[in-house]
């Protein structure tokens, strides 16, 4: 029997590493996995759907079932998480020196809709008080000037949104203080010499959040182009249960203690202190596991004024990889 050819467009991670080299393969289908810079997968899947199934932009993709007709269906996979207190930046001219200094300041923001911000500007509202409302927010690019939005989105009034200049940066604007801080998922390349972290201690307080919310922050799910779907339905349940076999096998190559599965002379202690922190499966898919994450961003989301009403978790999954067949 013949395969479909699918393209997916992933960054190259561990826990898709099986994925790349073909050890698993998804049943029924004939995988191009093409390895490219994450703003590069979503700029083109988002502009010009040019992949079958790609990586996304949790945020993104949530902003785009606001449309008439979505053009994409998630599964419950998640390939980038991240803790983001380390990723809100203040340059060192500032006088913000807490997090409720930012009340009134001018904070830059590659694209206001990227997922990094909505989980920094939900965690800043919820533990701190500072609301989207409460500061200006500045977009552009961050060191290239002329980054245009990917995703155009409909903002309330009351979110005080401009473009910085054409020819401007952001991390430029921060170390010379015409930004007081800055959000985003990229350390700034003018730290550490101008720019300082707003949370200089950032791994404590990121193991507070986590201790405290039990949440780990989704960043990217994956998405299958609707009409692939519409037409192969099989197709989710397929990607999905490669995805989570290839997580496994970057789980076991972790677990193993022959030799070291990265370059890191620690790596032994930092796995078994992420276990009795997080647990033995710390990086979860599907859609329980996620459940409380999944429903704080989803708030934050419409908090933030990016999806005029406010989301299930279950809206944003194909169903075919919300239950399993039991023996």
């Amino acid at each position: 029997m013949k395969k479909l050819r699918l393209t997916l467009a992933c960054w190259d991670y561990d826990r898709t590493r099986a994925l790349i080299d073909g050890s698993v393969r998804p049943e029924g289908l004939d995988l191009v996995y093409l390895n490219q810079p994450v703003e590069e997968i979503f700029f083109r899947m988002m502009k010009f759907k040019e992949f079958d199934a790609s990586e996304m932009s949790l945020s993104s993709y949530t902003a785009s079932l606001g449309q008439k007709n979505p053009p994409f269906i998630a599964i419950p996979v998640f390939p980038s998480r991240f803790f983001r207190h380390s990723c809100v930046f203040v340059s060192a001219q500032s006088e913000v020196r807490r997090p409720e200094d930012l009340r009134g300041k001018r904070v830059g923001v590659p694209e206001y809709q990227m997922t990094a911000p909505v989980w920094i500007r939900g965690i800043l509202s919820d533990d701190y008080g500072v609301k989207a409302t409460d500061v200006e927010h500045f977009c552009g690019g961050q060191e290239e000037p002329g980054r245009v939005d990917k995703l155009k989105v409909d903002l309330p009034s009351h979110i005080k949104l401009s473009p910085i200049k054409p020819k401007q940066t952001l991390s430029r604007m921060l170390a010379e203080g015409e930004l007081d801080a800055l959000v985003t998922a990229r350390t700034p390349s003018t730290f550490p010499d101008h720019v300082r972290r707003l949370f200089p201690d950032y791994v404590d307080k990121e193991k507070e959040y986590f201790r405290r919310t039990r949440i780990f922050p989704i960043m990217h799910t994956v998405v299958i182009r609707r009409e692939i779907y519409d037409k192969n339905r099989w197709v989710a349940q397929s990607l999905y249960k490669a995805f989570v076999k290839a997580k496994a096998r970057a789980y076991a190559a972790y677990n193993q203690t022959a030799a070291l599965a990265a370059m890191l002379p620690w790596l032994v202690s930092h796995i078994e202190e992420t276990k009795k922190e997080m647990g033995a499966d710390w990086w979860p898919y599907g859609l329980e596991p996620n459940r409380t994450v999944l429903e704080t961003f989803l708030r934050y989301h419409h908090e933030q004024g990016l999806s005029k009403k406010r989301l299930a978790p279950e809206d944003l999954f194909a169903p075919e990889t919300l239950e399993s067949y039991k023996v």
